[in-house]
């Protein structure tokens, strides 16, 4: 069986996201693999962040004969085994968790200050209420 290491297709329309396995080459490519050895998504916005293997296992397969299709050879080149691009997509991928830390962090701050504004405006509403009852002069309670 002639093994190829190549990228299944998932992902929704408009939003591509790829898993790299290995194959058997007679294979559809969003059939069956024999093995999920990464992922490439292209979407994120840091380049060198963009993909993630298990280099154990593709060293595996490739010493075992496994032949990879062009775009993964294109990416084993940089980010796999003995890559060109170890060293940037290791500080890419840490930038990237400190921009999601960072975001996280807004979406809480934003969170936080909604429901302040809710309790205010709950509270101004109160007050309200609680004058004019007290100009009609009935009892609030």
């Amino acid at each position: 069986m002639a093994v190829r290491i190549r990228m299944k297709k998932c992902g929704r329309k408009h939003r591509p996201f790829f898993r790299i396995c290995a194959t058997d080459a007679r294979a559809p490519r969003d059939g069956r693999v024999i093995e999920v050895l990464g992922t490439y998504d292209p979407l994120i916005p840091l380049t060198d962040a963009r993909v993630t293997l298990n280099l154990e296992r593709v060293q595996y397969w490739l010493s075992v004969g496994a032949q990879p299709s062009e775009k993964v050879q294109v990416l084993l080149k940089k980010y796999g085994p003995k890559g060109t691009h170890l060293e940037k997509q290791k500080e890419a991928v840490e930038k990237l968790r400190q921009m999601q830390a960072a975001r996280k962090a807004a979406a809480q701050h934003a969170a936080v200050l909604a429901e302040q504004k809710k309790a205010a405006k709950k509270a101004l509403e109160e007050a309200a209420r609680a004058a004019a009852e007290e100009e009609a002069g009935t009892p609030t309670e």
